[in-house]
């Protein structure tokens, strides 16, 4: 199994080298060269499995044995869960009216990013530990891949990890998930920009090959392939929970509706369908529309502005791994994905050829939903099941609602309503904090300011370069002694 660029630039790269990658070399992001594809009797035998024994299933298509031995995943796997809450790891509440909630929120930051991000931590390590390498993880957040990506990695002395946050833009308990963790190798950056200004400099640093190289530079948002792949396992466990039969031929379709933000869990969801899976995919999106306008008229243009929305986390106007499902959807024409993205990189506007938009259309469904359509869906779940959803899990239960009964259906729940008080409480309803929430707000807390006007990237570099600089040095004391 090899990763190759969907613009078609760089060298092909096995998992290892995916792993410790951003964007590839020339600015695409790494795929498998090769969508394994399941038979029917394969997916009958997994259906009996838990979400963890499915994990280890998905990554071993994915991570050659030559790469790993089978033991080591199974066991970086199993460490990468042992702080969840849930004893299933993830766990689906079957509530009225057909509502099925996939509840992925169960780890340490109560968002789904930490399943993924817990395994890709145990994967980075063993392989530093290995090499004996030191590496920079830089990330940019909306909400929660920040605090699931330090919690993966913190007080871990190969790997720093440096974090940007748009101010203002992610909930308090968000942000404090982030600024609370007070580790030598966590830097946090609270920069006064929304989140898709926050990618500029992190772009930037990456296409600075030089430096880059020099620092050991990589990424934890789901630019990186790890986070993709423990992702599939999303839609089969979803898939198997949900389907009314496995016993009949073909196997009977269920629908997976997945809230959007940056495209990671979407994209999982391609892959998953291209690997036999038999789900149709909905993707659901807040006022920031642009996945929605791209399925329904193949328009990926921005809009003039991020509009801040009750579901903050998808606050997002430029979804990268949408260039993963256009390349997927293209039967993997790097040359084409090239010149797309390219064009959308200039003007910001893009309308998909027809026959490319016409598979995207197959391939998902879409719906966006407004802030008083979350609310609406936030009240009906409370009244109809005393069920909390966050506003991120109300956009998918919005289109559940919206749907007539029968289609046997479930809706991806990615972060606990715990960390979203104000969305709560603007649906009239009373906040559930947990113990560990509500001790972050009498914690110390730690950030860098960074604000309009200043050069982003020239501040992160400094910092960056003087964290590689103390390993080389702590290294070499080591060596010496």
């Amino acid at each position: 199994m090899e990763y190759v660029s969907t613009r078609g630039g760089a060298g092909a790269v096995d998992f290892e080298g995916a792993l410790f990658s951003g964007y590839a070399p020339d600015g695409g992001l790494f795929m498998p060269q090769r969508i394994p594809s399941l038979a029917g009797d394969t997916l009958r035998r997994w259906s009996r499995l838990s979400y963890r024994e499915l994990v280890k299933e998905l990554c071993s298509l994915f991570i050659p044995a030559g790469t790993r031995s089978t033991v080591s995943l199974s066991h970086l796997i199993d460490r990468a869960f042992n702080r969840f809450r849930h004893k299933n790891i993830v766990h689906l509440s079957r509530l009225k009216n057909g509502l099925n909630v996939l509840e992925l929120w169960h780890g340490v930051t109560y968002a789904f990013k930490d399943l993924s991000l817990s395994c890709t931590g145990q994967f980075l390590q063993y392989f530093l530990e290995k090499r004996q390498k030191h590496v920079s993880i830089l990330v940019g957040t909306s909400g929660d891949t920040g605090s699931s990506a330090i919690e993966s990695v913190r007080g871990q002395k190969n790997m720093d990890i440096f974090v940007l946050l748009p101010k203002g833009f992610c909930t308090q308990i968000q942000e404090l998930q982030m600024t609370t963790v007070i580790e030598d190798n966590v830097h946090v950056f609270a920069a006064h920009g929304n989140s898709d200004e926050i990618d500029e400099p992190i772009k930037e640093l990456f296409a600075d090959v030089d430096f880059a190289r020099k620092c050991n530079l990589m990424s934890l948002n789901s630019v990186n392939w790890s986070r993709i792949m423990v992702q599939i396992a999303h839609h089969f466990y979803a898939y198997f929970q949900c389907a009314p039969s496995l016993d009949t031929t073909p196997l009977p379709v269920v629908e997976i509706v997945v809230p959007t933000g940056g495209g990671g869990n979407i994209t999982a969801g391609c892959i998953a369908q291209k690997m036999g899976l038999p789900i149709r995919l909905v993707a659901v999106v807040n006022s920031n529309d642009i996945i929605h306008r791209t399925v329904q008229h193949g328009d990926f243009s921005l809009s003039e502005s991020v509009k801040a929305t009750l579901a903050s986390a998808m606050d997002i106007q430029e979804p990268y791994n949408m260039e993963r499902i256009l390349w997927l959807l293209s039967g993997s024409d790097s040359h084409l994905t090239k010149t797309l993205m390219e064009r959308f990189s200039v003007s910001k506007s893009l309308k998909l050829p027809a026959d490319l938009h016409r598979e995207l259309s197959k391939t998902l469904r879409s719906c966006s939903a407004s802030d008083e359509d979350i609310v609406r869906a936030m009240q009906r779940c409370w009244v109809e099941n005393h069920y909390l959803l966050c506003p991120h899990s109300a956009v998918a239960a919005h289109y559940h609602y919206s749907q007539p009964d029968g289609t046997p259906r479930c809706c991806l729940a990615p972060a606990s309503a715990a960390k979203f008080q104000d969305a709560v409480l603007r649906a009239g309803l009373i906040p559930q904090l947990p113990p560990e929430i509500t001790a972050l707000t009498a914690m110390e807390t730690r950030s860098t300011p960074l604000e309009r006007g200043q050069d982003w990237a020239q501040a992160l570099r400094e910092r960056i370069e003087g964290a590689a600089r103390r390993w080389r040095i702590a290294g070499q004391a080591v060596t010496q002694t």
